[in-house]
């Protein structure tokens, strides 16, 4: 391996969503970042996820939603009962997960014995402030190729990390670099990237209280702004004719 000075770091994310990260010297390594990493938490999260695993035997699950806070926001609200109560889609959203919590809850059996036509992933805004874009880059990358490997007949589609806080600034910036990183996931058969950030943008870049209070979780209207810009390429997956509504 070529010499370099002895504080540089040379970062690696393959195409298999593996990282690594090597240092020159006697105690060269490799070390893999914890957003890769398989974690639990702990107290009524043990409870959520086991209520996903219920839900999960219970089956007739076409359209799985996996995620955060974000997704977890639906809440069975209207748009949700229009959009994906017919479909028999399931939400396993959790608030404040990251990519490392997402991995853990799939290998251990959330999506055990489920055969979902399509499966929504957006994952990456709660790494934002411990991880950089391509430590979280890869975790979501393997998380992709987690789910295809378990879920060899269901298609993915994966969303870009919305834009989050008023206006843009470095974590905006560090999250269109992740989206630009995962963007190469699509494969154009089994894997789908879609970005509908700017749906929920002014054209100034800012981000109105309407659509996210908080600048990061979305309202009613930010769920139908989701749902109406998401619907054209899940009529494409699921095969279904388009809504006139």
């Amino acid at each position: 391996m070529r010499k370099t000075n002895r504080n540089s770091w040379r970062i690696l994310v393959s195409g298999l969503g593996l990282w690594c990260v090597l240092a020159t010297g006697p105690a060269a390594h490799a070390q893999a970042p914890d957003t890769v990493t398989p974690a639990p938490r702990e107290g009524w999260w043990v409870k959520v996820h086991e209520q996903f695993l219920d839900q999960a035997r219970k089956g007739n699950i076409d359209l799985l939603f996996l995620g955060d806070s974000i997704t977890q926001g639906w809440h069975n609200n209207e748009v949700w009962k229009r959009f994906y109560g017919p479909r028999h889609a399931v939400n396993f959203g959790i608030g404040g997960d990251r990519t490392q919590h997402v991995l853990w809850r799939i290998e251990h059996g959330e999506i055990d014995g489920i055969h979902p036509r399509v499966a929504v992933l957006m994952i990456g805004t709660n790494n934002v402030g411990s991880n950089s874009a391509d430590e979280i880059a890869a975790g979501v990358t393997t998380l992709v190729h987690e789910l295809r490997k378990r879920l060899p007949e269901t298609k993915v589609l994966l969303l870009g990390v919305f834009p989050r806080g008023a206006r843009p600034d470095a974590t905006r910036k560090k999250l269109e670099e992740v989206n630009r990183q995962i963007s190469r996931l699509d494969d154009g058969t089994n894997i789908s990237y879609l970005d509908i950030g700017k749906t929920f943008l002014n054209p100034d870049g800012t981000i109105s209280r309407e659509i996210m209070p908080d600048y990061l979780h979305l309202t009613a209207k930010g769920y139908r702004l989701w749902a109406d810009a998401m619907e054209p390429t899940l009529w494409r997956l699921l095969d279904e004719p388009r809504r006139k509504d």
